[in-house]
């Protein structure tokens, strides 16, 4: 026997309504639903704009004007004017509404807690968040360059290093590698971009600069939760722009053929395979495309 996907689907969805008290007229017992509690925390202690709140939370306009005025009354939030543009709208929190924004962030983490603790395979369960966070969040992926020391990149890149030593023959150690240096994805020279999901990377791709009529694509990976979504794809796009921007015609690459799925995303995708171009002891497989 088998059992209905869309039984599961809806079984699943019933125990998140559940766990996360959706349906609570008093989320977390702070005292209102879910939908207030949840503009109060987009807008953050730092404030943020109408529009961006909206689009953050999928609300339509009379929804959100109906939980703001709530939060208002509250003397939770203030509402202004952009002082450089007055068709938009700011909200920041009160006093008051930032001790509240405190007690949902310690109250949400307990909560979180509470959930990992009872659960005898916690990675799992964190692994299949991770899956299904990326597969219905997936249209609203942003693309942000970041500095390659960052704390953020240096988490993404010890992934893909993590990763090459698993799947190559003789694994992979950074300090026999031809390691770029930072600077050089940065601009002017090149750039380092995340992908970003909700606070946080799904991948990262560097193009590093050099002197030699070319620049390079490095360090291209995707998380294990995003792969199979067209993000490998979309980043190799953004990469691309990136270099045309900063008036880069010629790129190069290279890879290991045990990573089947790159190898096959550069075959597919405009670039030409070449001779080896570099001394690096991993790579066997090099490809170039102007652009």
């Amino acid at each position: 026997m088998s059992i209905n996907p869309i039984t599961r689907i809806r079984r699943f969805n019933r125990a998140v309504v559940r766990e996360t008290g959706v349906l609570d007229q008093s989320y977390l017992g702070r005292g209102r639903p879910l939908g207030p509690a949840r503009v109060l925390h987009a807008i953050g202690p730092d404030g943020a704009e109408l529009e961006t709140v909206r689009s953050y939370l999928g609300l339509d306009k009379t929804l959100l004007s109906r939980f703001l005025k709530s939060l208002v009354d509250e003397g939770m939030v203030l509402l202004e004017q952009d002082p450089n543009d007055g068709r938009r709208r700011i909200a920041s929190l009160t006093e008051t509404g930032r001790a509240e924004h405190t007690a949902y962030n310690a109250l949400s983490d307990a909560q979180a807690n509470a959930i990992l603790s009872r659960h005898p395979r916690a990675d799992a369960l964190l692994d299949a968040m991770d899956l299904i966070g990326s597969a219905l969040g997936q249209d609203e992926i942003t693309f942000e360059a970041v500095d390659p020391r960052s704390e953020i990149a240096l988490y993404c890149l010890h992934e893909y290093y993590a990763e090459l030593d698993r799947r190559i023959d003789v694994g992979f150690d950074v300090n026999l590698s031809a390691d770029p240096d930072a600077t050089d994805m940065m601009p002017p020279r090149g750039t380092f971009l995340l992908a970003m999901s909700d606070g946080l990377p799904l991948g990262c791709v560097g193009l590093k600069g050099t002197d030699k009529g070319y620049a390079e694509i490095k360090r291209l990976w995707i998380a294990p939760s995003a792969r199979g979504l067209g993000l490998a794809k979309r980043m190799m796009e953004q990469v691309e722009a990136a270099a045309r921007d900063l008036g880069i015609s010629l790129l190069r690459l290279d890879t290991n053929s045990k990573l089947g799925e790159a190898v096959k995303l550069y075959e597919t995708s405009g670039w030409t395979p070449i001779e080896r171009f570099n001394e690096d002891p991993y790579p066997d497989v090099f490809f170039e495309r102007a652009v």
